[in-house]
C-alpha cells in the first residue's frame, strides 16, 4: 500500500512541502488541469508537474483524473479521435512513470451534493446530500453547490438533452468501447485504469449511472478482463448505497482495486448522508473492516484519505482542506500497519 494525497497543482493553496510532512505520505495524486478535455496531455506539462513533486520528495504515480469527453460517453461520431487522444495521453503518462489513472464515466456530473458546508455539533463543516432537495430542483435551471459555474445554462440543457436516449445499456457499451480502445496503450506502458464509482450511486435527472455496486464490477471485468482494467474503491460513494457490502467487496475485488478512496459518511435518511471524520466511530462505514478486508484480499495499490472536514478554522476547498485529510491519512496508515502486522503473526 502507498499512501497518497490529492493535490490540485500549482494553484492549490496547500503546498507540497506541507503534504510531505504528513507521516507515511509517499506521493500526490494530481493532474494537468489546463489542458482542454479531449486533447492530448503534452510530455512537457507532465514533466513539469512530476519535477515539482520530485523536488519535494513526493512521487507522482497516480493521476486523478484524465477526464473522459462527453462525446465518448454519448458514443458520438467523433469519439474514435477522442479515444486515440486519450490513449496517447496514457502513453505519455506511462513514459513519465505514472502507474494508475483514476477516471469516471458519469454523465455530465461527476458528483452531486446539496450543501458544501454542513455544520456538525463540534463546529466542523463538511459536504452533505439531501435527496429530496436535489430531486426538487428544475433540470432546466439547476443551481448545484460546486457546479453552478461548470456549464452555461444553455450548454447544460443541450447536454442533458443529448443524453435523453442514452440507456444504462448504451452507456455501458460506450464504456467498454472506450476501454477496449485504450487497453493496448495501458498494457504496453503498465498503466492501470481505475474507474471511480458513481457519486452518489443512483440515477440523477434522468441520467443513467452504471458503476454503483458489486454487480457493476462483475459486468465490467467480464467485458474487459485485462488486469489493467480496475477500479477506484471509494467507500463514500459506494457506501451511500446502503445495499453495498463494502467489506465483502473490498476483499473480493482487492486485486482489481488499483486505488482506494477511504472516507466516512453518516446516514441521515435512506438516501441522505453527511460526510464526517475518517474513523470508523465517526460514521456508518466500517473503515477498519474495509482496511482489514483489503489486506486479506491482497490489495497492493494506492490509498488516499478522501473528503475531509474543514476544522480548526481552516476555510479551504470543501472536502479538500489540509488538516482533516492529514488526520485521516495518519489514521488510515495506522490501520494498515496494525492489520498487516497482525496478519503476519
Amino acid at each position: 500500500m502507498k499512501m497518497t494525497f490529492r493535490w490540485y497543482g500549482e494553484s492549490d493553496p496547500i503546498p507540497l512541502r506541507y503534504i510531505r510532512q504528513i507521516p507515511g505520505m509517499t506521493g500526490v495524486v494530481t493532474a494537468v488541469y489546463d489542458t482542454p478535455v479531449g486533447t492530448v496531455w503534452q510530455p512537457e506539462a507532465i514533466k513539469r508537474l512530476k519535477d515539482l513533486c520530485t523536488e519535494n520528495g513526493l512521487e507522482m504515480e497516480v493521476i486523478e483524473s484524465v477526464p473522459v469527453h462527453e462525446d465518448i460517453k454519448l458514443g458520438a461520431p467523433g469519439r474514435d479521435e477522442l479515444i486515440k487522444n486519450y490513449a496517447q495521453t496514457v502513453r505519455n503518462l506511462g513514459e513519465a512513470g505514472v502507474k494508475c489513472i483514476c477516471y469516471n464515466f458519469m454523465p455530465v456530473f461527476d458528483w452531486l451534493r446539496t450543501d458544501l458546508k454542513t455544520e456538525a455539533p463540534d463546529g466542523s463543516t463538511s459536504l452533505s446530500y439531501r435527496h429530496d432537495r436535489l430531486s426538487a430542483m428544475d433540470p432546466d435551471d439547476l443551481h448545484l453547490p460546486g457546479w453552478d459555474e461548470s456549464y452555461k445554462p444553455e450548454q447544460l440543457r443541450a447536454l442533458l438533452g443529448a443524453y435523453r436516449n442514452v440507456t444504462h445499456e448504451k452507456l455501458f457499451d460506450n464504456l467498454v468501447y472506450f476501454l477496449r480502445g485504450i487497453m493496448p496503450a495501458c498494457v504496453e506502458y503498465g498503466v492501470n485504469m481505475a474507474i471511480h464509482p458513481d457519486d452518489p450511486p443512483w440515477d440523477m435527472f434522468g441520467l443513467p449511472r452504471i458503476i454503483t455496486c458489486a454487480e457493476s464490477y462483475e459486468k465490467l471485468f467480464a467485458a474487459v478482463p485485462e488486469i489493467n482494467n480496475g477500479v477506484t474503491f471509494c467507500t463514500g460513494s459506494l457506501g451511500a448505497g446502503r445495499g453495498n457490502d463494502l467489506v465483502a467487496m473490498a476483499e473480493k475485488y482487492a486485486k482489481r482495486i488499483h486505488f482506494a478512496h477511504l472516507r466516512q459518511i453518516r446516514y441521515s435518511g435512506e438516501l441522505d448522508f453527511t460526510e464526517s471524520g475518517h474513523m470508523t466511530a465517526c460514521g456508518d462505514i466500517d473503515i477498519y473492516g474495509i482496511v482489514r478486508a483489503l489486506v486479506l484480499g491482497g490489495f497492493d495499490g494506492y490509498v488516499r484519505p478522501d473528503h475531509g472536514r474543514n476544522i480548526w478554522g481552516e476555510d479551504g476547498k470543501p472536502g479538500y482542506g489540509l488538516y482533516d485529510r492529514a488526520l485521516g491519512a495518519a489514521y488510515l496508515s495506522g490501520l494498515f500497519e496494525a492489520v498487516e502486522k497482525e496478519e503476519k503473526k
